[in-house]
């Protein structure tokens, strides 16, 4: 049961409040002074905090222990109590962080008024968080490919530590997704995840939206890291961190601790960090682009995240896992893929990766007629469709080929496209085309095709 942690150094307040909260029906736990106050604090964080400012015999005063709670728990929300006050102390304790403010002697009512909102608050901003971590689907990791089984062997590994994390690989490949699948699957599930997008943020603007920031008129503004205390940081497309910026991210890995931009007071955070980047850091390094130090502290486990052209066997396990879940959230058909239409997919260039797949089939969905088979012909853009011959377009080089050498070209692209299709598998592209093995290699080697020169052929030797 969630409770309320009374804190006041008169005996007779404080128990008073107790007893008004239980006829109420709340559970409430007491404290007389800052040690005791913090210790209830760090055993179970309460639901809410009603606190005195002027705490006799205490190594901290009401704003001191208001400002350590929102440091470490900044969404439990705390009502300021005191028989002293005035207008500067209720500014102060708002602009700290505080929910609300009541002097004593307090009228009950508005003492439970005040209550009611505060508690309905931090019920709200659980239920935000749980819904948080119930969003499974973009944590969810979708194949059965080689490189697959490869990727989330080391995700599963990391998951069972702390270590950090940096991720590579292009644009669109599944950076986040993975990171946020080692969150999902740690004993940090139930903290925050926090993305950070080093390229999107304004250079000058990017130690405030870490750090967060102190300034008399707004009080105390928290920063991302700050918000993801307990939890995850994910540092994306970190190679665009600037350099000002990278210095203090070091240091902040290396003490766990941090000041806000006009602030004085260390704040501490106990942060797992995971980093992405599309760039190659150590030429970044060699032109002193970034950091050495934050490489070696940020680069503890390098895993390397496959693109699409690496995974052609589950693109239809995407395709159709992209259809379900726009089918769950935006309501949009529960339509299946055609096997032309698998085809056509799994023989496209894929620059994009599975950000490119997504977008296409999210557009098939929303432009498309009826709810049958998804075919090629909903991948294309309206201007293609319009301008598309009904016959067969040959390309200019096909069309000014004798038949014979026409043949061949298109066999060749042909045969190379299945075999890119199934990752270089030759067994089952035989099986597709319709040719036995033998006769599928010597078919390829009249035609100029060597498979241990193609790099899309690699796994020819996994196979045997």
């Amino acid at each position: 049961m969630d409770d309320i942690l009374i804190v006041d150094d008169e005996r007779d307040i404080r128990e008073l409040i107790s007893e008004i909260l239980i006829d109420e029906g709340y559970a409430t736990r007491l404290a007389a002074n800052s040690d005791d106050a913090m210790a209830e604090v760090n055993a179970k964080p309460p639901a809410l905090l009603i606190l005195d400012i002027w705490l006799k015999d205490s190594r901290m005063d009401g704003i001191d222990i208001l400002m350590a709670v929102k440091r470490g728990n900044p969404d439990i929300p705390v009502v300021i109590i005191s028989g002293h006050g005035n207008v500067e102390i209720a500014v102060a304790a708002i602009k700290q962080g505080a929910y609300d403010f009541i002097e004593k002697p307090f009228n009950i009512d508005q003492l439970l008024v005040v209550i009611k909102r505060a508690m309905e608050t931090s019920k709200l901003r659980r239920e935000n968080q749980e819904l948080r971590r119930r969003d499974v689907t973009s944590a969810e990791m979708v194949g059965e490919s080689h490189a697959f089984k490869v990727l989330k062997g080391q995700l599963d590994k990391v998951t069972r530590s702390n270590g950090r994390v940096m991720l590579t690989g292009p644009a669109g490949c599944g950076k986040e997704v993975a990171a946020r699948y080692i969150h999902a699957h740690s004993n940090r599930a139930s903290a925050p995840f926090v993305s950070v997008s080093s390229a999107s943020i304004e250079p000058d603007r990017m130690e405030e939206v870490l750090f967060g920031r102190e300034s008399p008129d707004r009080g105390v503004e928290p920063g991302l890291l700050e918000q993801a205390h307990g939890g995850v940081v994910y540092l994306d497309e970190v190679g665009d961190m600037p350099t000002g910026t990278q210095s203090k991210i070091l240091r902040v890995l290396v003490e766990q601790q941090f000041t806000r931009v006009g602030g004085a007071d260390k704040v501490r955070v106990d942060l797992r960090v995971i980093s992405a980047t599309t760039r190659d850091l150590r030429a970044d390094i060699a032109d002193g682009r970034f950091r050495q130090e934050l490489y070696d502290r940020l680069n503890v486990v390098p895993i390397e995240v496959p693109p699409l052209n690496e995974r052609r066997d589950d693109i239809p396990l995407l395709a159709q896992h992209f259809i379900e879940l726009f089918h769950r959230s935006q309501g949009l058909p529960l339509r299946k893929l055609s096997d032309v239409a698998e085809a056509h997919l799994q023989t496209m260039s894929w620059p994009g990766n599975v950000r490119q797949l997504r977008n296409m089939i999210e557009r098939a969905l929303i432009l498309g007629d009826g709810n049958g088979p998804i075919d090629p012909a909903d991948f294309q853009s309206d201007s293609a469709q319009s301008g598309r011959s009904e016959g067969l377009t040959l390309s200019g080089t096909m069309a000014t080929l004798p038949l014979r050498e026409a043949r061949e070209m298109f066999e060749r692209e042909y045969l190379l496209a299945q075999i890119n299709r199934f990752s270089g598998n030759i067994s089952r592209t035989a099986s597709f085309v319709g040719m036995e093995r033998s006769a599928l290699h010597r078919k390829l080697k009249s035609l100029g095709v060597n498979t241990a020169s193609l790099s899309s052929v690699r796994a020819v030797r996994q196979d045997g």
